[in-house]
């Protein structure tokens, strides 16, 4: 049994792993989007930001250095990932039950990287963790399993709850949304379970994380740990091969769309990415854009749809 749970884990692991670098090199390659350019771009120069201002004010703006703002990137970008700021400023009754789940997801990630730093360390120098530190790291991630599976756990039941009744939600819910939710509540909450109703002398978190570093088969896994450790690791494999890999999405949505504000004349790359666009024969449905799929982006783009003419 043990050899098993193991092995499905570490698979679990790797699925994880190679879908999100696929995802990652998939969005990294498709063609270049149409921008918004909605100014304030966060990475734009701060004094021009605070009024939604761009370089493009600047009198010959292709010939001044560009400006670029970490600090501006990061205070957008970490409220809206931790937070989900813009769910919280634009759809404030879906917030009250999107951010539970999420933040619970990211406070038990938090305390698996807990869990394993504690055994990384006890493995390799034991008197450090047998002191202060251990106890300091155990409790930590202790806390950060039980708020995190309650919090995720009560965010996916009201998220499911508000699929299910949300008039506006209905048309857009498939059965894939609906087992997802229950897949997470289900495994969390087996999992939850486990731990709650451990009997002594069973291994806890750093036990079977010691096991698995080490490979360990003399760790007895009970058969309903078990069944949860299979359950989320399944589910760690399931995430990024749905919608769910939004949070790799997110990224490229940002920086490849919205903040992309980078001068085309300057970019030898971008340049030929545009040219090459511009040969691909797009098909829409719209009439009025006439892309049959026979004419080029480039003559779509220099038609006039309401005339015909160039």
């Amino acid at each position: 049994m043990t050899i098993v749970v193991y092995a499905v884990v570490y698979v679990a692991i790797l699925v994880f792993i190679a879908a999100c670098v696929f995802r990652a090199f998939r969005y990294a390659s498709m063609p270049m989007h149409l921008r918004w350019e909605l100014y304030p771009v966060p990475h734009e120069d701060p004094g021009r930001a605070r009024h939604g201002g761009s370089y493009f004010e600047q009198p010959d703006w292709w010939l001044q250095p560009a400006s670029f703002s970490l600090w501006g990137d990061l205070r957008a970008m970490v409220p809206e990932m931790l937070l989900l700021k813009g769910l919280w400023e634009f759809n404030r009754s879906l917030w009250f039950r999107s951010f539970p789940f999420h933040f619970g997801l990211y406070v038990l990630c938090g305390g698996s990287l807990l869990v394993g730093l504690n055994a990384c360390l006890s493995l390799a120098a034991p008197t450090l963790t047998a002191g202060p530190l251990g106890s300091l790291l155990h409790g930590l991630y202790t806390l950060a399993a039980g708020a995190g599976s309650v919090l995720a756990i009560m965010g996916a039941l009201a998220l499911l709850h508000r699929r299910l009744t949300h008039d506006d939600l209905k048309p857009y819910t498939t059965p894939g949304d609906l087992f997802s939710l229950l897949f997470f509540i289900l495994a969390l909450g087996v999992l939850a379970l486990c731990f709650l109703l451990r009997r002594p002398g069973s291994p806890g978190a750093l036990a079977l994380t010691r096991g698995l570093l080490t490979l360990d088969t003399a760790v007895e896994i009970p058969g309903l740990l078990a069944a949860g450790l299979v359950l989320n690791s399944l589910l760690i494999a399931y995430i990024p091969l749905t919608h769910m890999s939004h949070f790799i999405a997110k990224y490229f949505t940002y920086h490849a769309v919205r903040w992309d504000d980078r001068p085309s004349a300057a970019d030898a790359r971008v340049r030929r990415r545009i040219a090459e666009q511009l040969t691909y024969r797009p098909t829409w449905a719209a009439p009025h854009v006439g892309a049959d799929g026979t004419r080029t982006w480039s003559d779509v783009a220099t038609t006039n749809p309401g005339k015909g003419t160039r």
